[in-house]
């Protein structure tokens, strides 16, 4: 067996390789750049290996770094994990020249799968069914025009390389294709160092569909049934789940055989996943195939009860599959979620920082790159090992006595992906029930996430009813449900619990918030329709004022700007400063900060501030252009003595792989610049300051 892995990753999927190995009795080297020197993934390796700067390029992606690191610290094996140089043949090839054991496919198949004309082609020669397209890539306009013109419209152009639908174009007549085709080129020869291109036959409305499969070097290959992927949003997976909702039997069927005939067919060895669309008629047609383990990896292993990370490493140290076909059985249904850190009111903004409070939640399994901070668990599949007899619904806390020692950062370098959250019941409905109680409950606090948007979209009609396809999410934040609560109401319901309860002392034992007076003596004041006091925060530039109207035990009436609410809360033992509860039903998470309060709604955030201290110095800060995230400075659209009208760029900030650019947030004339291009830069940084242009004073 192997001896000793190199984990040539981090966050949450080298925290889950790490648990595989740890319970295998395989030890693990971790690797960090100089963003992650603190990082939860590095706990319980044998070795550390410091692998470069924050830049991913230069840490992440060096190959050669990557290899000494292995070859240094004595190890036998690498396993890549995802992203980054998973399916980098480059890296596999490396890995193996240096007499390493590469845990996946090997360089050869990767450089086949990796480009979308051979892998095509290859599968069309296997009968596995593909849609009508191109025969060859090409970056002629000429030739993509013959072939759309055969096709018939609307086609897709689909750059060879690359991946997660970059530069993928829909073109519906021919008028439209010569643009088109010449912005996809320049996007493939800029993204990936190759421009050509497919056609294919667009499908309206598809979903997307994928396939688990392994393979070893003794000539098995078995199935490990589907998943549902097509709750996307900008072809992003955002919530997957096995099996796949409302699919016939036949379809479910002609699924797993094609899958399993293209793999046998290419020799296929370790974990892949066979990708496919469905038309609404139910026609099953291949996409691609990703020859690595998948970020959804953990729906597949809660319905089989298979580690998967497991079978990589048998394989990969020439061990025939642990189970035959007719032993793979699925038990109950599995959904999962993906947690970015990112701003869905600001178009899902990248939002990296650094997490003050987390509360990961029970019941269900939590794959995260850091630990809970509230209560000293750990996070990372709870239970997974022992549970998998006993069909994964129960879990404990892995790690205990964890102390929260600023760990919990989300660097702006990386993906912003911090967590995912998978639920396992007899069926989809308690799945997802389950599920969605479990992103209500979650608290990341001092993070801006994606939390709300989830516990919206797993509310969703059509969700709830499995009518997926892959363009449902975006439809969705295009037109939110009618009646749905806006995050701006949810932060007067926050408000009311803030508000509502005592201020403990920063460094004080935690107490009910319901002893006492309701805030500082010198803002309380009786009136009848606060008769228990009156307080006013900030939110923004809110000034919001909150009564307490009546209490009952743990529980009380708030009114926010008249609006009535109900209230319960706790103080969470232990952590001081720390609160939970319910606000109409909803729960919550608050923080006492020293400026006011920061809490969790729904999965919603909302900073709140006393009102004296939001008061003071409010003026000042009003004139200074400041970056919502930390990142690097990669443009700089005005100069000093420009007159700039009110939403437009100054600055570009890189963070998380996304360009964000920096508005002005009012009409006026830059008096000073404060950062550079190529700069790092924290979050909540002066780039900009303005004054107000004359005709506005």
């Amino acid at each position: 067996m192997i001896k000793r892995v190199l984990i040539a990753n981090r966050g949450e999927i080298a925290r889950r390789i790490a648990r595989t190995c740890r319970r295998l009795g395989v030890e693990y080297v971790a690797v960090h750049s100089d963003a992650d020197h603190r990082s939860a993934h590095l706990e319980g390796a044998v070795e550390r290996v410091r692998i470069g700067p924050a830049a991913a390029a230069e840490s992440y992606l060096d190959v050669t770094a990557l290899v000494d690191a292995a070859l240094r610290t004595g190890c036998d094996a690498v396993h890549p994990g995802y992203g980054f140089l998973s399916e980098h043949p480059g890296f596999a090839a490396a890995v193996a020249a240096a007499g390493l054991v590469w845990v996946g496919p090997d360089a050869e198949m990767i450089t086949a799968m990796g480009d979308k004309s051979t892998a095509r082609a290859l599968m069309a020669a296997a009968g596995v069914p593909v849609l009508p397209g191109s025969e060859t890539a090409t970056e002629s306009a000429e030739a993509i025009l013959a072939d759309a013109e055969r096709i018939g419209y609307p086609v897709m152009l689909k750059p060879v390389a690359g991946g997660g639908g970059k530069g993928m174009r829909v073109v519906r007549a021919a008028a439209e294709l010569p643009d088109a085709v010449a912005e996809a080129v320049r996007l493939g020869r800029g993204s990936f160092g190759d421009g050509r291109l497919l056609v294919e036959r667009y499908v309206e409305r598809p979903r997307h569909l994928e396939v688990q499969v392994f393979g070893d070097r003794h000539g098995n290959v078995v199935h490990l049934f589907e998943r549902e992927c097509s709750l996307q949003r900008r072809h992003q997976k955002v919530v997957e789940e096995a099996p796949a909702a409302n699919l016939p039997d036949a379809v479910r069927a002609e699924l797993l055989e094609a899958a399993v005939r293209g793999a046998r067919s290419l020799g296929y060895v370790n974990a892949g996943t066979f990708e496919f669309i469905v038309d609404p008629a139910d026609r099953c047609y291949f996409l691609e195939v990703n020859t690595r383990l998948q970020v959804e990896h953990p729906v597949t292993e809660e319905i089989t009860g298979v580690d998967l990370v497991e079978w990589q490493l048998r394989v990969a140290d020439g061990q025939p599959l642990p189970l035959a076909q007719d032993e793979i059985t699925a038990t109950g249904h599995a959904v999962e979620v993906r947690v970015y850190a990112e701003d869905p009111a600001e178009g899902f903004r990248p939002a990296p920082g650094r997490a003050a409070a987390v509360r990961w939640p029970a019941g269900v399994r939590v794959e995260a790159a850091f630990d809970d901070t509230t209560t000293g668990h750990g996070t990372g599949a709870a239970g997974f090992d022992a549970g998998f007899d006993a069909g994964l619904d129960a879990f404990e806390p892995e790690f205990g006595g964890s102390a929260f020692t600023g760990g919990a950062e989300v660097p702006a370098f990386y993906d912003p992906m911090v967590a995912k959250l998978i639920a396992h019941a007899p069926d989809r409905p308690a799945a997802l029930r389950r599920l969605a109680d479990a992103v209500r409950g979650t608290a990341l606090l001092g993070l801006t996430t994606n939390l709300g948007f989830l516990a919206e979209l797993l509310r969703a009609p059509a969700v709830v009813a499995g009518r997926m396809d892959t363009h449902l999410v975006d439809a969705l934040v295009a037109t939110p449900a009618e009646g749905s609560t806006t995050p701006a109401e949810r932060a007067e319901a926050a408000a009311a619990c803030a508000a509502a309860m005592q201020l403990p002392p920063l460094d004080g034992a935690p107490a009910s918030p319901w002893q006492g007076t309701v805030g500082p003596s010198d803002r309380r004041r009786l009136d009848p329709v606060a008769p228990f006091g009156r307080v006013e925060l900030r939110h923004g530039r809110r000034t919001l004022g909150v009564g307490l109207t009546a209490r009952r035990g743990a529980s009380a009436e708030v009114q926010v700007e008249g609006r009535p609410f109900t209230v319960a809360a706790t103080a969470v033992p232990g952590s001081p400063g720390l609160f939970r509860g319910t606000v109409d039903g909803l729960a919550w998470t608050g923080l006492r900060t020293a400026a006011g309060w920061e809490l969790g709604i729904d999965g919603h955030r909302v900073a709140l501030a006393d009102r004296s201290v939001a008061g003071a110095g409010a003026a000042a800060a009003d004139n200074a252009v400041k970056t919502p995230m930390p990142g690097t400075v990669v443009g700089l659209l005005c100069e000093v003595g420009d007159r700039v009208e009110e939403g437009a760029a100054l600055v570009v900030v890189e963070a998380m792989k996304m360009e964000n650019r920096i508005l002005a947030p009012f009409t006026g004339v830059v008096t000073a610049i404060t950062c550079a291009v190529r700069d790092l830069v924290a979050t909540e940084q002066v780039l900009v300051e303005l004054a107000p242009a004359d005709d506005d004073a």
